[in-house]
């Protein structure tokens, strides 16, 4: 007697899919980082970091991309070389206060070419926009409109001093303006690369993706970064800074020492 076979079970089609309906229509930007963690140690010369996205837009109207990466803030002292009676003196030193200690800015064309001045300025988009704090500062509104404008106790002399602050942060790659930082690799996908020099400082850093779209921003995604030390250096940093008189009376008997031993040493006979 042939026996047959029971018959195959039905298919089972798998759904589709599922897609987030509230954001099918909606112009929006997505970012990462490969790597959102950083370690500094003694023999730390820089780091290189992808940061990649892609720009969600079902629509015609073309989009940019800007990217922008603060660092922790810390006071800067500056001080003017003025010469008085044919000596060259240090001025009364100007604190500012609030200054990133690492402002990188990158995107996909110039910043002008991507929004007004007043927009910029609103958001803090690009060294020229960048909010520094100034000693004795009070607020006033400008002829542009723009609220929350810098005015201090230097006056006229305010700019000059804000130029020298960026100046001297740009001379050790701690600031940096890159206008086509940001290239789309395929449709809709994108990537930039935060570089961070030897000298950046550490803590947590944040990172801000505008998606604009003729000239307003519409979308943002953010991000954090940390940097910190690793090994003996974090050891004897968080030690200097959790007993900072031990730490000076150990490196001033450090020194001391090594003095003495190079004496004993490198003495003559």
């Amino acid at each position: 007697m042939i026996q047959i076979p029971p018959p195959p079970p039905p298919a089972v089609s798998a759904p589709p899919p599922e897609r987030s309906v509230g954001t099918q229509d909606e112009v929006r930007v997505a970012a990462a980082l490969t790597d959102a963690r950083v370690r500094v140690d003694s023999s730390f010369s820089g780091a290189s970091i992808v940061l990649y996205g892609a720009v969600f837009n079902p629509g015609d109207t073309p989009a940019d991309v800007v990217v922008v990466v603060r660092g922790p803030e810390a006071p800067i002292r500056l001080v003017q070389k003025t010469r008085t009676f044919g000596i060259w003196l240090n001025s009364r030193p100007v604190l500012f206060e609030g200054a990133p200690g690492f402002y990188m800015t990158a995107s996909t064309r110039p910043l002008s070419d991507i929004a007004n001045f007043g927009e910029l300025r609103r958001l803090g988009v690009g060294v020229d926009h960048l909010r520094i704090a100034a000693p004795e500062e009070r607020r006033t509104v400008t002829r542009y409109g723009v609220r929350d404008v810098v005015v201090s106790r230097l006056g006229e002399d305010y700019l000059d001093w804000r130029r020298a602050v960026i100046r001297l942060k740009e001379a050790t790659a701690l600031y940096d303006t890159d206008p086509d930082g940001v290239t789309f690799v395929d449709r809709g996908l994108f990537r930039a690369e935060i570089e961070l020099p030897a000298v950046a400082p550490t803590g947590q850093y944040f990172a801000e993706v505008w998606l604009f779209q003729d000239g307003r921003p519409v979308s943002v995604s953010n991000l954090t970064l940390t940097v910190e030390k690793v090994g003996i250096e974090r050891d004897v940093y968080e030690f200097a800074h959790r007993r900072p008189w031990t730490y000076g009376v150990l490196c001033v008997l450090l020194a001391g020492l090594m003095g003495y031993v190079g004496s004993r040493v490198f003495r003559r006979s």
